[in-house]
């Protein structure tokens, strides 16, 4: 069950490094698929740096979201579903970051407990 965790997170970092592709960004896009890796090492530094660019990548979203909004306002065309769509792939990306506090949470509660992580 705890490994439900891992969605929100692993889906955050794909669709912000195709993203990121799109835009000419290969180095970046790489590093934002990796982001889930920073999971692997046990320590508080990188679960501090994982959880800071997923809101980075958050604030991305809505940046974009604000540029397409305008150039789709500025042009006549619909935008209500641009918001929906967008607003909520932000959310997630934000919510993520909450995901891997919970991930680590809950290895560490089961490194203190005796109780394996998985079971955790």
């Amino acid at each position: 069950m705890r490994h439900l965790l891992l969605l929100p997170i692993v889906l955050s970092a794909l669709t912000l490094g195709a993203h990121l592709l799109r835009g000419g960004l290969l180095p970046l896009a790489l590093v934002a698929v990796a982001l889930p890796l920073l999971l692997m090492p046990r320590s508080d530094t990188a679960l501090r740096m994982l959880q800071g660019l997923l809101l980075l990548g958050a604030v991305e979203w809505l940046r974009t979201l604000l540029v397409i909004l305008e150039q789709r306002r500025s042009l006549g065309q619909p935008w209500h579903r641009l918001v929906v769509i967008l607003g909520a792939v932000a959310l997630v990306t934000a919510f993520s970051a909450l995901a891997a506090g919970l991930w680590q949470s809950r290895r560490a509660v089961g490194r203190r407990s005796g109780i394996p992580a998985e079971a955790a």
